[in-house]
């Protein structure tokens, strides 16, 4: 499980960080922007080598419409390092200086460019911007919110290497349907796109970090008609919407997931282990569960616990029946 920041951290933070620069849209060179047409045989050449062989019918996935032109998936491979600045456990986004981060991420650029040379691969940060709690709060909701001056400067650092930012959403006691319309501004940006994960989705009443969470379709349901409101009326390309899961109770009633030519939806497998392990956790709860993209996580420090101590190679991942179009590394 994923560790959670103390809200001490938070405030000791805010009290040096307040020179955080305010970045707005117009900041942004948009790398997804519309062209006129989407390119439909392209589409559907990519989308049947992403299904990697596989013969179950299931991949790829059967949708009634294509995406809206600007559509960044298929056409490019997103490698994404996750985190929060707040805190050196919660993934490689926040363990280093931000020179050294970033170098590091264009270095894993390289290594997906090496192992997938026809498919074209873009950075991307995401970010931790609602984390979950063990205490309650303030607000009773078990959950912080992180200050406007923080996801600016996650931007800003993204802006330096024409990166992707995903803001991603740990409800605790709250809900979707209350913490997205707080990050509107955010999200009509081209370049910032969402996650949310069920892990922390406390509707039973638990702890977070007690119990694994859940969130059923008709949350996402919820989440890509928001986005894809939000896109048509700002004239914007496809949002990318990506949901974390490493067990089944995690999302639930996933045949009743809508897709939206607006957005393009990424079941992400969030699991750590060895690579055997994850292989399976992938194939029982992405693969066999389709929605529409996929996405693999790799923990550098996680991976490497147990038995035989190493994490998964790109050309392993790549290898999985369909291959991974969103890769995050924690």
């Amino acid at each position: 499980m994923k560790r959670t920041i103390s809200a001490l951290a938070l405030f000791i933070f805010i009290a040096v960080a307040n020179t955080a620069c305010s970045t707005t849209r117009k900041h942004f060179r948009d790398t997804s922007a519309r062209s006129s047409m989407l390119d439909t045989l392209k589409y559907d050449s990519l989308m049947k080598k992403l299904a990697n062989g596989d013969k179950s019918g299931r991949w790829p996935v059967k949708t009634k419409e294509y995406p809206l032109p600007g559509a960044i998936l298929p056409f490019n491979r997103i490698v994404a390092f996750y985190g929060n600045l707040y805190s050196k456990n919660m993934g490689v986004l926040g363990q280093y200086p931000r020179k050294t981060m970033l170098n590091k991420l264009k270095e894993e650029v390289k290594n997906w460019e090496k192992a997938d040379t026809a498919t074209n691969v873009v950075p991307a940060l995401h970010y931790i911007c609602v984390t979950a709690q063990a205490d309650a709060g303030r607000n009773g909701l078990h959950n912080l919110r992180m200050p406007f001056s923080q996801i600016d400067t996650v931007i800003s650092w993204a802006k330096s290497i024409n990166a992707l930012v995903f803001l991603d959403i740990q409800v605790g006691f709250s809900t979707v349907q209350t913490e997205l319309p707080l990050l509107e501004k955010y999200m009509k940006m081209p370049n910032v796109h969402l996650g949310i994960d069920p892990e922390f989705s406390m509707k039973e009443g638990s702890v977070p970090g007690k119990r694994i969470g859940t969130f059923d379709a008709d949350d996402i349901n919820y989440v890509t008609g928001y986005l894809a409101k939000l896109a048509k009326k700002n004239d914007l390309p496809p949002k990318i919407f990506v949901v974390h899961r490493f067990t089944k109770r995690m999302v639930t009633n996933y045949k009743d997931i809508k897709l939206r030519p607006e957005v393009q939806v990424v079941m992400d497998m969030d699991g750590w282990g060895g690579p055997e392990l994850k292989k399976g956790t992938y194939k029982y709860f992405i693969s066999e569960e389709p929605v529409q993209f996929t996405g693999f996580k790799l923990f550098y420090k996680n991976d490497l616990k147990n038995e035989p101590h190493r994490m998964l190679t790109p050309k392993e991942v790549l290898s999985l029946k369909p291959a991974p179009i969103y890769i995050q590394y924690q």
